[in-house]
């Protein structure tokens, strides 16, 4: 309630009253009077930039005036500092040359607890430190696409998503976002409506866009009119994720036209993503389309459609993932695609997955399929648990996924089976999955004992492995310096919760 009451206190400052004392044929005219900050501390501040579009050639004069606080500066840029008293305070200019004249005026809010309003494009480099909250109205993007802007955002700092905009934010190819939070103060996008009333779909969710390979061309454009992405450069940079929350947001504007929590868009290997959560999304949790991007530590709950997708020839590595339904919307755990237009389609998508937990919601009627692998996709899966699902555990599809499997680039092993509805697909397409999990792999098991301390647990959950689950051979996975040594199945070490202390369970 407190953000909620600030944000009556500071609404955006760029209101623009016009009045004129002109004639019919004024050639003044303000075009734009913008604060930054728009929302400040006392005796703190602020500068004030107009924008005036002149047509005659005499000389302007720019009075600027205040109901407090001091001025100082000339011409079409001003420096306004605060007074000691928190409130909100108009600035006002007249521009004139003698015979026609303009006016306008702009608020800034003075508070202990400043929001900064961000809309449209940030071109310059920025950080956002945790002594203010931020608001994303509208699509905020960073960089233009060309340029390099970097936002930087310090452990701690809360972003939110206006919902009646539909707030988002979308870093450009070229530029990047370095939110590098810690475990006792990650960092936090999320609804901007009350604790209590947040839910699915409140606003956006983040965006990164990158340069690196896709096999739908040389680039695409990116679902909900978030930008271009895709490139030939598979070690591209688009900066770091760790310790980020994204909360109560995706939005499914019409059938394949979506906001996920976090979308990496042709996302290349530099870019580091560790310890991320994403809860209570409305569409996907995370979605890779295409890009060489690598993830670790991800935490994925409450998501409405599928908790980890990819596609368009995603060929990136994961490591320890947790995915745990909720009983009033889900689909499936993982949906691997490599591209549904074209199942040959290269680069294929052939990822590399050790160490996961996907739970279903087995008392929803939502929760679909442990993993459905589909659409000619390539991969290796490894040292998994699927539990819980309403339909299958593994399903299979598609001519080229099978000649896949058969030629050995598709593997699925040293995963335990446990309480889902079905253990493997029955449907008719020519594919035995059953055959294939536990004849043609040979580590698979259906297990009798829950292998996850507390999976269904929505408040507390306890995802650490137990039973089979430390006993069931493991594979050791390669030694390239970003798999991490196991001796265990599943997304959590049984010795180190790694979820603990950071993520949210709270469903609005």
């Amino acid at each position: 309630m407190k953000y909620i009451k600030l944000l009556i206190i500071t609404a955006m400052v760029v209101s623009l009253f016009w009045g004129c004392s002109k004639d019919e044929e004024a050639d003044i005219f303000i075009n734009s009077l913008i604060a930054t900050p728009n929302s400040i501390y006392p005796d703190s501040m602020s500068t004030v930039v107009a924008s005036v579009d002149y047509s005659g050639d005499k000389t302007k004069t720019y009075t600027w005036t205040a109901d407090e606080g001091e001025i100082t500066g000339t011409g079409s840029q001003i420096t306004w500092k605060a007074p000691s008293e928190t409130g909100t305070y108009t600035i006002e200019l007249t521009v004139g040359d003698g015979d026609v004249t303009d006016e306008a005026s702009v608020q800034v809010s003075v508070t202990e607890t400043p929001i900064m309003v961000f809309s449209g494009t940030i071109t310059g480099n920025t950080t956002l430190t945790p002594d203010r909250e931020y608001l994303l109205r509208g699509g905020v993007f960073v960089g233009d696409g060309t340029n390099e802007t970097v936002l930087t955002i310090e452990p701690g700092v809360t972003i939110y998503g206006e919902s009646s905009t539909w707030g988002v934010l979308v870093v450009r190819r070229n530029s990047k976002i370095m939110a590098e939070g810690t475990a006792a103060a990650p960092i936090v996008m999320t609804s901007d409506k009350p604790v209590g009333s947040r839910g699915r779909s409140d606003w956006g969710g983040l965006i990164i866009n990158g340069n690196a390979p896709l096999n739908t061309g040389d680039e695409a454009y990116g679902e909900g009119g978030t930008g271009y992405y895709g490139g030939d450069d598979p070690h591209d940079n688009s900066g770091v994720l760790k310790y980020v929350r994204v909360e109560y947001a995706g939005r499914e504007i019409s059938p394949d036209n979506e906001l996920n929590g976090i979308a990496f868009q042709g996302v290349g290997d530099e870019t580091e993503v560790d310890y991320v959560q994403v809860h209570m999304n409305k569409d996907d949790g995370i979605e890779f389309f295409g890009g060489t991007c690598n993830i670790k530590h991800v935490v994925l709950t409450g998501i409405a459609d599928d908790c980890f997708d990819y596609t368009d020839g995603w060929t990136g590595k994961a490591q320890f993932i947790v995915a745990q339904q909720y009983g009033d919307d889900a689909d499936q755990g993982f949906e691997c695609d490599n591209n549904g237009e074209d199942n040959t389609a290269t680069p294929y998508s052939n990822p590399t997955i050790y160490n996961f937990t996907m739970i279903g919601a087995p008392d929803g009627p939502e929760s679909d399929i442990g993993a459905l692998i589909r659409e000619g996709t390539k991969g290796k899966w490894y040292n998994g648990i699927i539990m819980g699902f309403g339909e299958y555990g593994l399903d299979i599809d598609h001519d080229q996924t099978f000649l896949n499997v058969d030629d050995g680039s598709l593997i699925f092993d040293n995963v335990l089976f446990y309480d889902n509805a079905a253990t493997f697909s029955n449907d008719d397409d020519g594919f035995d999955e059953e055959n294939f999990a536990m004849t043609t792999m040979t580590n698979n098991a259906i297990v009798t004992q829950g292998p996850v301390v507390d999976p269904f647990d929505l408040v507390n959950p306890d995802f650490r492995p137990q039973n089979a689950a430390l006993t069931h051979a493991y594979h050791n996975p390669p030694n390239d310096g970003f798999f991490e040594d196991v001796d265990y199945i599943g997304g959590v070490d049984p010795d180190d919760d790694w979820t603990a202390g950071w993520i949210i369970t709270d469903a609005n």
